[in-house]
């Protein structure tokens, strides 16, 4: 419905990549060009600096971007208001919900959802990402929500909100006195971290790899399969661990977590919604629709 340059600004823009822009809308890279020289012409100003292969958005290329995201936004809503008058949207929809989302991202947006749409039950089931991945491929849900990105074959990924990964402790914490961190006295620190399949554990060593930090001088003190019980582990003992910021605003409101910030690094993902190729269901893209429109981005 809305313009379509408009569309491949907005992925350079998200991803200051030409050719994953390029990827993710299925067009060619001098496709893309094309587009943003269209829009750069009618303007007549520059959207995007240029270094070798890295790209930054300019300031007119901002200021688009926050007028393109309001105007998306827009468009969305008039999608699920539109749907909501409709009187298809009635059944079971089976979702599956990483840990981290499923606590403390996604109830407030469900609260919403059902009062829009009275007529849909959800079916939550609660597993790690690769559980979650799993159970779609086997047709047991109709649609998943997810913190890691493994892109495995026959599923459609959509990043959906951001987050930021973060290294935490319990505010009593004195084996560390300053407020940051190198990256390497972490391996210095006894850590907490999440089970095997988890998406946070997946960014977490994927970030740390990038980052040229051997993962094998990880100091993993325990291995635990929620982050509840990683942080009431935190708040009893001198122990640290990478916590989605979501998981524990309460805890640093009532000042009973600390962040350590580490220098020179940082661990900023998005949550996903993934959803099998092909699927036609009417319930998932109605629920997409709605979350992409009062999505956390």
């Amino acid at each position: 419905m809305f313009d379509f340059r408009l569309k491949v600004f907005y992925t350079v823009a998200q991803r200051l990549n030409f050719t994953k822009a390029a990827q993710e809308l299925y067009i060619t890279q001098p496709s893309v060009t094309k587009h943003i020289k269209e829009i750069e012409n009618h303007y007549q100003t520059k959207l995007f600096d240029r270094n070798g292969t890295k790209i930054k958005l300019t300031e007119a290329g901002t200021i688009l971007l926050r007028h393109t995201e309001q105007l998306f936004k827009i468009y969305r809503n008039i999608d699920i208001d539109l749907a909501s008058l409709t009187h298809d949207n009635k059944g079971i929809l089976h979702l599956g919900v990483s840990t981290t989302i499923a606590q403390y991202v996604l109830p407030e947006y469900l609260a919403v959802f059902k009062e829009k749409f009275p007529d849909i039950s959800i079916k939550l089931t609660t597993q790690n990402t690769d559980n979650i991945e799993t159970l779609l491929l086997d047709h047991k849900i109709d649609m998943g929500i997810i913190e890691g990105y493994s892109k495995r074959r026959n599923l459609n990924y959509l990043a959906f909100a951001k987050d930021e990964i973060v290294l935490c402790t319990h505010i009593g914490n004195n084996l560390i006195k300053t407020s940051s961190i190198e990256l390497d006295t972490i391996s210095k620190l006894p850590l907490v971290m999440r089970e095997q399949g988890s998406g946070t554990l997946e960014v977490i060593h994927n970030a740390l790899s990038k980052a040229k930090f051997n993962l094998s001088q990880l100091n993993v003190e325990l291995v635990l399969e929620s982050t509840e019980s990683i942080k009431n582990y935190l708040l009893h003992s001198n122990a640290f661990a990478f916590l989605s910021v979501h998981a524990i605003y309460k805890e640093l409101r009532n000042k009973e977590l600390k962040i350590i910030d580490i220098k020179n690094f940082d661990i900023e993902r998005h949550f996903y919604l993934v959803n099998e190729q092909g699927q036609t269901a009417t319930l998932p893209h109605i629920f997409q629709r709605f979350l992409l429109a009062h999505n956390l981005r």
